[in-house]
C-alpha cells in the first residue's frame, strides 16, 4: 500500500489481508509481545481534531513496535491557514517515515497524500473514517469469525462512519442496513460506490427508515454520537430528530439473539446509546475501542513494508 485514505481505495483481498495480520500481530502481543518492526520509524500525528482513541492508540501501535510518534496540534500547524497543505506534507516528508492526520475536510488529507512522499493514513475526515471502519471489521471477525451474509446494521446519522462501516461491509461480504431520518442519509456518491461493490461480494444494501424494521435479524447493531464535532451548530435540530433512533434494550431485544452492539466513541449516554446497552451483555464497545490499537499496528506494517 502506498497510502490508507479510504477502504473504498483497497480490494476485498487487501482489506482481509490487513485484517489477518492484525489477529496475529494481537496474538502475538498478548502472547510474547511484538517484535520491534518499527524500530527507526517515526509517525507524525496531525490534529484538528481533540482524540483519545486515536491519539493514543496510534501512539501506542508506534511504541510496541519499537518506533516513535509525534504529535502536532491544530495550533502548531494551522493546516492550509498558517501553511499551505503541499508545504507541510513536502516538509514532514524529510522527517517522518509515515504521516496519521486527522481532520475535517476530506480533501486536505487527500492534499497531504498528494504531495508526500512517505505513506499518509486517514486518521478521520469529515466524509470516512477508514481507520475505525478496520476496528470495526476486527471486532466483528472475532465474534462471527469470516462468515458472509451477516447483517449488519448502522442506526443514526449516515456520517463519516456509517459511510466506513457500508464500505467494509460490503468489501467482506455481510449485508449492510442502515436506518435513518429523512435528510440524514448517506452521501449517494458513497452508497453508488457500495452498489457497485456489492454486485461482486454478493452483500444487500438496504436503506430504511424505521430502526426497527432494519433490526430484525440483525447480528451487529451500530450507532454513533447524533451530532459530530464540527456540526455543534445543529444540536437542537438533531435533538429533535434523533431520539427514535436510540440504541436501547427494547431494540436490541427485537434483532438476533446473539447480536452485538457497537460505538465508536465516545458515546453520548442515553442518548443515543442507553447505559444498560453500553454496559451489557451484547456491548463490545471497548474490546471495539481497543482493536483500534491492532488494526492500525498492521495498517502501518504494511505501509512500511515491513510485515
Amino acid at each position: 500500500m502506498e497510502h490508507f485514505l479510504d477502504i473504498s481505495d483497497h480490494s476485498p483481498d487487501e482489506l482481509q489481508d490487513l485484517l489477518d495480520l492484525a489477529i496475529h500481530l494481537k496474538k502475538e502481543y498478548f502472547a510474547t509481545g511484538n517484535p520491534p518492526l518499527f524500530k527507526g520509524k517515526v509517525l507524525g500525528m496531525i490534529f484538528q481534531k481533540p482524540s483519545l482513541r486515536t491519539r493514543v492508540s496510534f501512539d501506542m501501535a508506534m511504541r510496541h513496535m519499537g518506533g516513535d510518534a509525534l504529535y502536532l496540534s491544530p495550533n502548531e500547524i494551522g493546516l492550509g491557514k498558517r501553511e499551505s497543505i503541499a508545504d507541510v506534507s513536502r516538509v514532514l516528508s524529510g522527517y517522518v517515515q509515515a504521516v496519521m492526520a486527522r481532520v475535517f475536510e476530506h480533501a486536505h488529507v487527500l492534499e497531504l497524500a498528494k504531495w508526500s512522499s512517505v505513506p499518509v493514513i486517514n486518521g478521520l475526515s469529515d466524509f470516512s473514517h477508514p481507520c475505525q471502519a478496520m476496528a470495526d471489521a476486527l471486532t466483528i471477525i472475532e465474534k462471527f469469525g469470516k462468515a458472509k451474509n451477516l447483517n449488519v446494521v448502522f442506526v443514526g446519522d449516515g456520517n463519516n462512519v456509517a459511510v466506513s462501516l457500508m464500505q467494509i461491509s460490503t468489501k467482506l461480504g455481510w449485508n449492510f442496513s442502515i436506518a435513518s431520518p429523512e435528510g440524514f442519509d448517506i452521501p449517494a456518491v458513497s452508497i453508488e460506490q457500495a452498489q457497485q461493490v456489492s454486485t461482486g461480494t454478493g452483500s444487500r444494501l438496504t436503506f430504511l427508515r424505521d430502526p426497527h424494521a432494519a433490526v430484525k435479524n440483525a447480528q451487529v447493531i451500530y450507532t454513533d454520537t447524533w451530532t459530530s464535532m464540527g456540526q455543534e451548530e445543529e444540536t437542537a435540530k438533531r435533538e429533535a430528530v434523533f431520539p427514535p433512533y436510540q440504541v436501547n434494550a427494547k431494540l436490541v431485544g427485537e434483532a438476533d439473539k446473539d447480536v452485538i452492539v457497537m460505538h465508536c466513541l465516545p458515546a453520548h449516554r442515553n442518548h443515543e446509546l442507553t447505559d444498560e446497552v453500553a454496559d451489557g451483555a451484547h456491548s463490545v464497545i471497548f474490546s471495539q475501542a481497543h482493536n483500534r490499537l491492532h488494526a492500525q499496528k498492521a495498517i502501518l506494517a504494511r505501509l512500511f513494508s515491513v510485515a
